[in-house]
Parts: structure tokens; sequence; C-alpha cells
């Protein structure tokens, strides 16, 4: 009976399709790497303003959303309550949409943006150090929340207030594919989902694996090798195994709280015993910037690239569109683990809660980690720059934090917490596949299917890491979530007809079984 409730050809399809790619980049690894990496240059260059324009649109349709009608809808009956606590409805969301990678580009992004500014800046320079400051900010800001967040909304509504027992971007866009999602082409939405999961989840290791095997090196000398850091690996994926086993109570949110509260209390130290007084001035400023650019830095392209006279920095292709296209990728996971926490909420909460809570946390770890680090280099009481230039980053975040009083103990809780942040990640990774995989999810997805997507998250990017390939991988999902950008705007095209409709017909029929907030009464769907 519960090999029933699997969803055969979606989860057979998976499998068949990342052995597909990740085999030949095992066996043929220079000619796979070579033809992704022109793919991804062929996608980024000429797609870039596909990217950028499904940012924006996600940011505006949103801010609409929210504050509109259909914002007032409650997730679930008038009775049902909020299933968790706003900290641990928080603490959850974050830690499954940013994980470990936050550790790592929030100490040391500016770096490489204070030597390739944008808009033509002068390297190094004052306004080099502005746009350092600013613009990590401004990609894990409102506009990465948001592309995170839309998803959530069809999903959570079709789970919640229609009641089906789906957990599927598939079954999210049925309102405007209606009866195609229940054959091949709701299969392949379903597996493109996977896919570009399983390619998030390995950049998310190949950043987050190095720089705890640096910090383990750095507590113990036991040196930075292969072996190391594949039980890292190992290590972190016995710890989320056995809290996606656990559950949603009590595995996932409990080791989200422990990350949280960890992370308050690193935050604290950082800010109290570093340049307090430049962290709070230059996370201000930077605040400021971004306020007075936000259009400019979500819009900038370099259109005139090719005619003379004008200098091309590669800029947005290099990060921006990148990070979009990798925030698109990891967006329906998010938005399956955001919709499936926010039971008792209503639309307006859950959006803006989401965007709200998950940049605020992202400006504390750019504000206070990278601030630290440019604090030091501007000051030339380490030069970062050079340090991270000649050993690589991981090993720079390490010697940064030996710049802090008490840095022994600095380091081990920052690596422990980066284990848990990448364990929070995978956990909720594992939790949403296993969702997806089955027909119907009326309580927790079944325990073996749980546990057999943990190992499959870390098994494939371990072999990856064997050969020195992970990178591969992490381009491979940027190409392959390319079609996700369509499947963003069938999502909202979805919600905003299934919401419409509902509220249309509850007006018509007078029938109680949608519950708005405000001063409406409880309507039909």
């Amino acid at each position: 009976m519960r090999f029933k409730l699997i969803d055969w050809p979606t989860f057979l399809g998976a499998l068949v399709i990342l052995l597909g790619v990740s085999l030949p980049l095992i066996f043929f690894p220079e000619a796979g790497a070579k033809v992704i990496g022109l793919a991804n240059n062929f996608m980024t260059s000429n797609f870039g303003i596909l990217y950028l324009l499904i940012g924006l649109f996600c940011f505006l349709f949103l801010i609409y959303v929210a504050f509109s009608k259909n914002g007032r809808i409650k997730l679930g009956n008038r009775e049902d309550k909020k299933e968790f606590s706003t900290f641990s409805w928080a603490a959850m969301l974050f830690a499954a949409g940013i994980g470990s990678s936050i550790l790592y580009w929030g100490m040391i992004e500016w770096a490489y943006y204070y030597q390739g500014p944008p808009f033509g800046a002068t390297p190094k320079s004052n306004e080099a150090v502005e746009w350092a400051s600013t613009y990590g900010i401004f990609h894990w800001g409102p506009i990465a929340w948001a592309i995170y967040t839309l998803p959530a909304l069809p999903i959570a509504y079709f789970y919640y207030v229609r009641k089906k027992p789906v957990l599927k971007v598939s079954e999210a866009v049925r309102p405007v594919l209606g009866k195609f999602v229940d054959g091949p082409i709701g299969n392949i939405i379903d597996i493109l989902f996977i896919f570009g999961l399983m390619g998030g989840a390995g950049t998310t290791l190949a950043l987050g694996t190095p720089m705890i095997a640096e910090g383990v090196h750095d507590l113990t000398g036991i040196p930075v090798t292969l072996g190391l850091k594949a039980a890292i690996m190992i290590l972190c994926t016995i710890i989320f195994a056995i809290s996606a086993y656990s559950g949603l109570r009590r595995g996932i949110k409990v080791l989200s709280d422990i990350s949280i509260w960890l992370t308050i209390l690193l935050m604290a130290f950082v800010f109290i015993f570093g340049p307090t007084l430049f962290i709070s001035e230059t996370t201000f400023n930077s605040l400021g910037i971004l306020a007075d650019n936000f259009f400019r830095m979500a819009t900038w392209l370099e259109p005139f690239r090719d005619f003379g006279g004008f200098t091309e920095t590669g800029f947005p292709e290099s990060w921006t569109v990148f990070y979009w296209a990798w925030w698109v990728v990891y967006a329906p996971f998010v938005g399956l683990f955001v919709a499936r926490i926010s039971r008792g909420r209503t639309i307006k909460e859950m959006v803006l809660g989401t965007m709200i809570y998950g940049t605020f946390g992202c400006v504390l770890f750019f504000g206070i980690l990278g601030n630290f680090g440019l604090y030091l280099q501007l000051t030339g009481a380490f030069d970062v720059i050079s340090f991270m230039n000649e050993y690589g980053a991981p090993a720079a975040i390490i010697e940064v934090l030996h710049q802090l009083p008490m840095s022994n103990i600095v380091v081990a809780a920052f690596s422990i917490l980066a284990i848990l942040f990448l364990a929070t990640t995978f956990d909720s990774s594992s939790y949403i596949l296993a969702s997806v995989v089955q027909k119907q999810v009326t309580g927790e997805p079944l325990r073996w299917n749980r546990l057999f997507w943990a190992f499959m998250l870390c098994l494939l990017p371990l072999v990856l890491m064997f050969i020195g390939d992970l990178e591969t991988l992490q381009t491979a999902s940027i190409v392959a979530g390319f079609p996700l950008i369509f499947i963003m705007f069938l999502l909202a095209w979805s919600f905003v007809k299934a919401s419409n409709y509902d509220l249309r017909m509850s007006r018509e029929f007078k029938s109680p079984t949608i519950f708005i907030t405000g001063k409406e009464k409880r309507e039909k769907q």
C-alpha cells in the first residue's frame, strides 16, 4: 500500500535524468564540462534579460498580491491556528533558503566586487568600496526572496484552501494546463524541478564543504584532503537524514531553531567585539545605496558591450544573472517548503514574512560578517584579498575569523553553524523531494521515501567531488533550470486564475469555504 502512494513515473524519471547527466560527467569529465560551460555561457549571455525580468516580475507581483484582496485569504480553515510560532517559521524558511552558502558569500563576496566592481568603477576605489558593501545585500535581498516565494502561492493555496493533498509543482499549474498535468507534461515539470534542486544542492555542497574542511583543519591540524571533505559530507548527510526521518516538528524545526540561535550568538559576538561603529554605519549606508539604485541594479545588462568605446565588465552575467538563475533553480523547493509550513497564516503574512525575514537575515550576515572583513582590508589590519587570491576563499574566511578575540571558539562555532545550515537545507530538500514523488501527502511523506532522497542528495555530489567536478554539476543545474523561468510565470498565472475564480464564486453563491481576514466573512471557494 505504501508503494502505491509513489508517483513512479516522476520518481524513476528523476533518477534516470540524474544518472543520465551525471554518468557522462563521471566518465567524460572534460568533454562534459566543456559542453555544459558553453551552454551556460550561451544562456547567460543571450537570455540574461529573461532572468532579470523574472526577478523584477516576482518582486512586483508579490507586492501587489500581498496588498490585494487575495492576500487576505487564510491558508486553512477558520479555526486553524498557525502551525508554527513566528520564530520557528522564520527560522525554518531562512535555514532552508540560504544554507551554508550565506556563511561563505556573506564573509567574502565583497572582496570580489572590490576587485571587479560594477558600472565601470575603478577597482579598489572609494566607489568600489561602496558597491562592494552593497551588492551582496542586493543579490541576497528582496528579489531573491521574491523568487523563492512565488511558487509558494499556488502550492499553498491548493494544499490548504482547495484541500488538494498533493505537494507538486505540476499540480500548482493545473488551472492553466488542465488535464495535461496528469500526463508526461506534468512529469517533465516535476522532473525538471528535481534535477534543478539536485544541482542547486551540489552548488551548496561545493561551497560549504571546503569551508567546513578549512575550519576542521584549523582546529585539529588535519590536512584538507578529499577524505576529509568526504567525511564532512557524510556527517552532514547523517545529520539531515536523521532530521528528515524524524519529521517536520521533531527534526527540521528543532535543527532550524538551533541554527538560528547559534547565528544570533555569532552575529552578536562579531558585532560587539568587532568594529561596531564601522559595521553599523557601513550597513546603514549600503541600505541607502541599495534603495537609491535598486531598479538600476535590477535591470543592468551592459547592452552596449559590443560597440566600440564601451567598457565591458561581464559583471551582470557573472553575478546578477548567475544569482537569479540559482534562485530560480531553488525556488520551487523553497516555495514548496514555505507552503508546507505556512498553515494558519494569510497569504499576505506568508509573502511579506518570507521576503522581510529572509532579507533581514541576509542583511545581518553581509552587514556584520562581510563588513568586518572589509574593515580589516581597508585598515590594513589583514590583507584579505591577497590572502584569498593566494590560498583561496575558504582559507581566507577562516583567517578573517582569527582576527577576532577567542578566535578558536569563534572558528569552532562558525564551523558547527556551517554544518547545521548545510544539514537544514538538505533535510528540507529531502522532505520536499519525497513529497513531490508521492501521489498525495496527507500528513508527512513516507519515512523510507524521505530517507532515500536524503542519501540521493549526497550521493551524486560526493561522486562528482572525487573527480573534482562539483562546479560542473552546479553549472548543469543552472542550464537545466532555464525552463523553470517559464514555469514561474505559469505558477503566477495559476494562482491569480484560481483565487480570483474562487472569490468570484464566493460572492455569487455565498457558501463558506474560503476564509479571509479583515471585514470579510468566510466565503465560498
